[in-house]
């Protein structure tokens, strides 16, 4: 592992700590109506953000949803499913539109005295060129047909070369941030409920979503209530999944 000066040195949770933390989270479809505090919502949000991503661009984003007036206007918007009356809901959010700033943060926010000459670089000409699509997408097409000819040589990352792939980079590393975010919220001992069942045209409207986020997600977070799992938990067998070379 590597550490760098200033740095703690972090505890390490044991696997059977790990394993009754994750083994421990369902999706809970009913909710007490307890608050959950601010400190703890921050303090989860820090762990969702420390997850692995692309470059590290980070392309996410996040809305923390506490106001009952904005939650009851939710409520609908989610087919009025159990899960929707959670005191705190979460949209996370995929940015596939955020990567020009990002890469302007990691030269201006790098915590180091001095910017590395190989991080400056990449973040001021390698990565711009590698996520930037284009007008209508047309540089990504010219990348693709460069990587056609250029990958006869030699092996080379072929993606992202369009707007679809760009969609697909972020929610990527969104869906690792999130699930960071319920096992952070799970042990500080909230139960959570990852949400696709919404109409994302009034999400949007109810959120003043911008335009090129894409919602993976609305996250109920709450105090588990009675009856708040409805099922026993069922996984198929690995040996139907996994192939071991």
């Amino acid at each position: 592992m590597t550490s760098f000066p200033n740095e703690p040195t972090p505890a390490m949770a044991s696997p059977a700590e790990l394993r009754a933390l994750i083994e421990s989270r369902r999706a809970v479809r009913r909710f007490t109506p307890e608050p959950v505090p601010d400190a703890v919502i921050r303090d989860c949000l820090e762990l969702a953000v420390l997850a692995p991503n692309s470059c590290n661009l980070q392309p996410w984003s996040f809305q923390v949803i506490r106001d009952p007036a904005l939650l009851a206007q939710l409520h609908p918007v989610c087919m009025s499913q159990n899960a929707a009356r959670a005191p705190l809901i979460i949209a996370v959010l995929a940015r596939p539109d955020t990567w020009r700033q990002a890469c302007r943060n990691v030269i201006e926010q790098w915590p180091e005295a001095e910017v590395p000459a190989r991080i400056r670089r990449f973040y001021s000409k390698t990565a711009p060129f590698q996520y930037n699509q284009g007008p209508l997408g047309l540089l990504g097409l010219f990348k693709r047909q460069l990587v056609r000819l250029m990958a006869l040589r030699k092996p080379l990352m072929r993606k992202p070369n369009s707007k679809a792939d760009m969609r697909l980079w972020a929610v990527k590393s969104t869906a690792l941030a999130a699930q960071n975010l319920m096992l952070a919220f799970q042990s500080h001992g909230y139960a959570t409920c990852p949400m696709e069942g919404f109409d994302e045209v009034r999400l949007r409207r109810v959120l003043d979503i911008p335009r090129q986020a894409i919602p993976i997600m609305l996250l109920a977070v709450g105090r588990q209530g009675e009856k708040g799992v409805y099922n026993p938990r069922l996984r198929f067998p690995l040996e139907q999944q996994v192939t071991w070379r």
